[in-house]
């Protein structure tokens, strides 16, 4: 892809993200995840309703009158879009690949997080750490985000989040919003390090599939090749039982992707990746909306 395709993409997906942002979900991710807590912001004299546990005993001594601390939630969030590059995004069968899909869902969520004055950073992982941009604030970052996403080149086909989030848990010392997109075609055994990332970290894992991964058609004998591995074999399609041992091993695969995310506290949703994936965030957020 030249410099003026990849400019054009880029200002496509920024264009077509912002109006989903600011149309549709907006309002839910602000009241979706708490700040880091509360700040101080003002010392005031006590009025009917104030937490008597706020009184500032000093200020009353001197004034010969109740005044209390106010405190506001500190709003400022961090958050940081992990995205898989393994060669296995890139695939799809209707209009676009999961990895373009991940890359709007990605542009949409930044595009959100830096209306409200939040920080975005991103890590590209793939059996190891690709490229890590430290959160930022602002339009410009945002756009260099989505340039790395359209544009980038991975340098391995396989994937490990087990050790992409021994890094989450190392360069980010305080609480983020973490978002991990990838469709978990993963055998590292992550669940360890995702429990432990999921206790310091607000965790969500976006799980974008295609259609037609979740089963084999019946087109007779055909070579198939693993975009991860490389390796090469002839598959027999029209067998039944090979057909049904691969559905049953994808939907395992999904269960699993599942259950092991809330094991460990963490959000999840699957987002097939010709659908409009609105409509799953908004809900997500609505349930994870803070009380």
């Amino acid at each position: 892809m030249d410099t003026k395709e990849i400019i054009k993409k880029v200002k496509r997906i920024e264009l077509k993200s912002r109006r989903k942002a600011n149309n549709l979900f907006m309002g839910e991710y602000h009241s979706s995840f708490k700040g880091r807590g509360m700040i101080f912001s003002e010392i005031r004299p006590y009025q009917y309703g104030d937490d008597v546990r706020n009184i500032d005993w000093n200020k009353t001594a001197h004034f010969n009158e109740p005044y209390v601390k106010i405190f506001e939630e500190e709003r400022e969030l961090t958050m940081v879009l992990m995205v898989d590059v393994s060669a296995s995004e890139n695939f799809g069968t209707k209009k676009q690949f999961k990895s373009d899909t991940i890359a709007e869902i990605c542009a949409t969520l930044a595009i959100s997080a830096i209306t409200y004055n939040d920080k975005v950073g991103l890590v590209l992982f793939s059996e190891e750490i690709e490229l890590f941009i430290p959160p930022k604030k602002g339009k410009k970052h945002v756009l260099r985000i989505i340039r790395e996403l359209v544009n980038y080149e991975p340098k391995n086909s396989k994937n490990n989040l087990s050790d992409a989030l021994r890094f989450l848990m190392d360069a980010f010392k305080r609480k983020a919003n973490v978002f991990i997109l990838s469709d978990f075609m993963d055998e590292s055994n992550y669940l360890k390090n995702l429990k432990i990332a999921a206790k310091k970290h607000d965790v969500t894992g976006i799980r974008i599939y295609d259609e037609k991964e979740t089963e084999i058609p019946d087109l007779g004998m055909v070579r198939m090749v693993d975009a991860e591995t490389g390796e090469r074999k002839f598959i027999n399609t029209s067998s039944y039982q090979i057909r049904k041992k691969y559905k049953d091993y994808y939907a395992q695969m999904a269960y699993e992707f599942t259950q092991e995310f809330n094991a460990a506290g963490a959000g999840n949703m699957s987002i097939r990746a010709d659908e409009d994936f609105i409509k799953p965030l908004l809900n997500y957020f609505k349930k994870h909306a803070v009380k």
